[in-house]
């Protein structure tokens, strides 16, 4: 983990349609603040992780670094029609974000900021 909190800020161009690739691993809600809800529990607990590797061929080869989370990273969400801005708060590396995002909602947000917390 980095040493200082980062704050990342997100763009979400169409929440509806942010889906990861596998259904089991997926956003599931259909809300600015489910999403965040979910990002932040992905960030702070370990289990969309463990659910992830687990689906690896070969589970046991997984860095453990790559499951790293955050207790107290925060994420926070609004939706204006159909974009959704959220800023993420947390000490994880962005690397883990982005697994963690593309887990959640795929290829279907952009980074638009990084700066100190």
């Amino acid at each position: 983990m980095t040493a200082s909190k980062q704050r990342f800020y997100l763009l979400i161009p169409d929440l509806a349609e942010a889906r990861g690739k596998n259904d089991a691993l997926s956003f599931t809600g259909t809300t600015a603040d489910s999403f965040a809800a979910q990002l932040q529990a992905a960030l702070r607990e370990p289990s969309l992780w463990q659910r992830w590797k687990s689906m690896q061929a070969d589970p046991d080869a997984i860095d453990p670094a790559l499951g790293a989370n955050d207790p107290q990273a925060g994420v926070v969400a609004r939706q204006s029609d159909l974009h959704c801005d959220v800023q993420v708060t947390t000490m994880l590396p962005y690397t883990l974000l982005k697994h963690r995002l593309c887990l959640l909602i795929g290829a279907h947000w952009t980074l638009r900021d990084v700066g100190n917390a």
